[in-house]
């Protein structure tokens, strides 16, 4: 079986191949399955559904959105759940674990026994080498076979080109992916000739989704309730009642109405307001996105021009939070009617377009593209300055699965006894050095001088300069995940280790 998996931060959804169509899978009806982790004191641990079923119970505690947390993760970062440390990665493998368990027996995917389930995966266009491995490693132990990691936006784009196809011509052949998730923003532009997919650019804001726009909601109907000393479960099941409501609001909605009952157990009548008034202090959220999205459109890109407005066929809306009607009217309102669309499965497109490159009867192909600059700091003028040495800069065109990776090679003389390498992911350089959201890495330390091959004790050996040092080869493999692995050979001797890049956070995160 063939399937296409969303791992959103609210939701997680999943398409199948299917003969050329890509239904969604339901959960005992239902098309989304949470991206929830719940947890007792006694250690018990349940994952989705079966979370989200104990949420409101006093018993449990729940933790929310934790793909936001990813990002700044590593392999050890820990998080305190019902006053017990787990590990975020074997939470997240837990989580993914029971996903393929209710894959074969609580969904409407029709699995034979033993079949293997191969998936094609997404990450934010955003998200950092660490977060990318972590999202891999953790589908492969949950029993999946992935065979492709693309970028969320990149994967919309294939659902875009499933359905509208048509819309593009020789005179307007870019696109626009609009992302609005639960937990992120990503926005791509791409470059559609034929049944060929390429990304020119993609940015992204690791922190900005639907559950921003929920929180202001929330401090709305407390401000103007005028309700305080709130405590954190009367605020969990407001901040869930705003959420389901601002789910419904459609654009002939005039009025936006809660339920405060339990709030502070006094008897309430329901909040209202005219929907005017949540637009206004959602606006702001959405102004963010629309920075970002006019800094994709006039990046220099194709061959180092922009991108003109009349080259673009259409802005593509898609993200569960991209369906709060606010953001198609501002995005009408600043870019004009006929090119704004919005996918008929905001929730979906993802999945679907995961399901759709996975097909290989579609005939589409996808170019990625490296979504981050990455490089190593390294001394200069002798010890006296730092420069930034970008081995990947951003939009570096990506394999394809299945094809050579990217390498890339540094050679020098080392002046060192140890090598110090300190990696950095950012989004963006200015005057050449990291700026942006800046993702450091943990320091890699690699033995220049042979008498310490056999320590593991390098960081605490002094490091002292070396006038007779080896020749140094640095070789970086950039796979099509966009995840980058590093080995360092020393020569002649042909002393080397290879580092899987990896970030590792302050534990209870």
């Amino acid at each position: 079986m063939r399937v296409g998996i969303d791992f959103g931060t609210t939701h997680t959804v999943v398409a199948a191949v299917d003969r050329g169509n890509y239904p969604v899978i339901s959960f005992d009806g239902e098309d989304a399955w949470p991206s929830i982790v719940a947890a007792n004191a006694a250690g018990e641990l349940r994952f989705g559904a079966e979370a989200a079923a104990v949420r409101h119970d006093p018993d449990w505690s729940v933790l929310r959105s934790f793909k936001r947390l990813l990002n700044e993760a590593g392999p050890q970062t820990e998080v305190s759940l019902a006053g017990r440390s787990h590990r975020l990665a074997d939470l997240l493998t837990g989580f993914l674990a029971q996903l393929k368990a209710d894959l074969l027996g609580r969904s409407n995917a029709s699995v034979g026994a033993g079949e293997t389930i191969e998936a094609a995966i997404s990450v934010p266009a955003n998200a950092s080498s660490a977060q990318r491995l972590l999202t891999l490693d953790a589908f492969v132990a949950a029993g999946f076979h992935v065979v492709a990691l693309l970028n969320e936006p990149s994967a919309a784009s294939l659902e875009y080109a499933h359905r509208y196809r048509s819309t593009i011509t020789a005179k307007r052949e870019y696109v626009l992916i609009y992302d609005l998730g639960g937990g992120t923003f990503d926005a791509s532009l791409l470059k559609m000739t034929g049944h060929a997919n390429e990304v020119v650019v993609s940015e992204g804001i690791q922190r900005l989704g639907g559950d921003d726009f929920d929180e202001a909601i929330v401090e709305l109907v407390l401000e103007r309730s005028r309700l305080s000393g709130v405590d954190a479960a009367a605020r969990d099941l407001l901040r869930e009642e705003c959420a389901a409501r601002k789910e419904a609001v459609g654009p002939q909605t005039r009025r936006f109405l809660v339920d405060l009952t339990g709030v502070d157990g006094a008897d309430r009548p329901p909040f209202s307001c005219p929907i005017d008034d949540v637009y206004a202090v959602c606006a702001p959220l959405v102004d963010k996105t629309m920075d970002l999205l006019d800094r994709v459109l006039h990046n220099p890109a194709d061959g180092g021009r922009d991108v003109t407005w009349s080259e673009v066929a259409g802005i593509y809306v898609v993200g569960g939070a991209g369906s709060f009607p606010l953001v198609s009217r501002m995005l009408r309102t600043t870019f004009g009617d006929k090119r704004v669309k919005r996918s008929p499965h905001p929730f979906a497109a993802t999945a679907i377009g995961l399901a759709v490159f996975l097909d290989k009867e579609s005939d589409f192909a996808l170019s990625e593209r490296f979504s981050r600059n990455f490089g190593v700091f390294r001394e200069a003028e002798a010890g006296a300055g730092v420069v930034f040495d970008p081995i990947v800069c951003k939009d570096a065109s990506l394999p394809a699965d299945g094809h050579t990776p990217l390498v890339v090679k540094r050679t020098y003389r080392a002046a060192h006894n140890i090598g110090h390498f300190r990696f950095v992911e950012c989004s963006r350089l200015v005057n050449g050095r990291p700026d942006g959201d800046v993702t450091p890495y943990d320091p890699v330390l690699f033995p220049f001088d042979p008498a310490l091959h056999d320590r593991d004790d390098l960081g605490r050996q002094p490091v002292g300069r070396w006038r007779d040092g080896p020749d140094v080869e640095e070789r970086y493999v950039i796979a099509p995940s966009g995840a980058v692995e590093v080995t360092l050979t020393t020569q002649p001797a042909g002393f080397h280790r290879t580092f899987r890049l990896e970030r590792r956070a302050p534990a209870s995160a």
